[in-house]
């Protein structure tokens, strides 16, 4: 009888490894080991420096200002405070200024929202036929988006001004009285909104229009087929398939409503952070501003800075039940 050969492989044992190259030492236990680190610990090394940045310049100051909102502080001694619970956000329920704030946070964050998105979904209509110099009409939407609030506020303040304001021409050679855009309470909102509206319109129209490329051309030419006109076709086909981006502006567009700052600051002149003569175009950010950093209570601004944070969560979780209401509407 003959006895069968075994492979290594059959018995068990590890195959040989291949001869090294001559003149080359293996390496030591010190560097594999520095390999195998650098396998599983690099990754968290790249990633590290946002984590940094984000816990010395967003998680840290979040936590201070709720930590500072449940104490009595002074920008004149910040290092001293006094416990005061939930007097600071029981003081804000009681404050007519915060309401009025909240208020016209509200009515310009409707008057700024409503007109952008519109004309942003028709822009992305227009451009997503072919257009002579399509990419010349795309950078041009986003020239707005790329100019400073400041300089943009600026010109506009020149544009509303009551005696000498471009706008006020326009209304006069209609045969309108002028309007003192900014000493009115519906004039002063609907001129800070058009600001809003002008730098913020190019650049939600070309995440449309994203979004509208990535449709299928399969379901227009069905829908051509089926003898639908463009406007069947982007009632019926593009707005049902851009639903979850236009909730995604809409989200997007009410945050940056909430937080609503320079615009308003800037429009309102030497004393921009009261919101006008009569707090008129007063946003939230604006009464923070006041709170903080011209009546020195650095306790009521960090109440009034967590209350527009819990305002968010709250857009959030609304933003969550409505997109899961269309999963499953789908």
């Amino acid at each position: 009888m003959t006895a069968t050969a075994r492979t290594p492989a059959a018995a068990g044992t590890p195959l040989p490894r291949p001869p090294r190259a001559q003149g080359r030492p293996a390496p030591g236990p010190w560097r594999r080991r520095l390999y195998r680190w650098d396998v599983s610990y690099s990754p968290y090394a790249f990633i590290s420096p946002f984590f940094l940045f984000f816990g010395a310049f967003g998680l840290f100051p979040l936590l201070y200002t709720g930590w500072a909102s449940l104490h009595r502080v002074e920008l004149a001694s910040p290092d001293h405070m006094e416990w005061v619970g939930l007097h600071n956000y029981a003081r804000l329920l009681d404050d007519a200024f915060f309401w009025n704030a909240l208020r016209n946070t509200l009515t310009i964050g409707v008057l700024s929202t409503v007109p952008q998105l519109l004309m942003a979904l028709w822009l992305a209509h227009l451009l997503h036929y072919r257009l002579r110099a399509a990419t010349f009409w795309r950078v041009a939407l986003l020239t707005p988006y790329a100019t400073s609030v400041a300089a943009a506020t600026l010109v506009f303040v020149l544009l509303y001004g009551r005696d000498y304001g471009m706008v006020n021409w326009a209304l006069g050679a209609l045969g309108i009285d002028p309007v003192d855009w900014q000493n009115g309470t519906w004039s002063s909102q609907i001129a800070v909104s058009s600001i809003v509206i002008w730098r913020w319109t190019g650049y939600n129209a070309l995440i449309y229009l994203a979004a509208m490329q990535a449709v299928p051309d399969e379901l227009y030419e069905s829908a051509a087929l089926d003898g639908a006109s463009r406007r069947q076709q982007f009632r019926y086909v593009t707005v049902p398939a851009l639903r979850p981006t236009i909730l995604f502006t809409v989200v997007v567009s009410t945050i940056g409503a909430t937080q609503l700052f320079g615009e308003p600051l800037l429009f309102g002149g030497a004393g921009g952070q009261k919101g006008g003569a009569s707090h008129q175009f007063q946003t939230l950010g604006l009464y923070l501003y006041e709170q903080g950093w011209f009546n020195f209570h650095l306790g009521r601004a960090s109440a009034v800075a967590w209350t527009m944070f819990l305002i968010l969560l709250l857009i959030a979780a609304a933003n969550m039940l409505i997109a899961r209401r269309l999963r499953k509407s789908h």
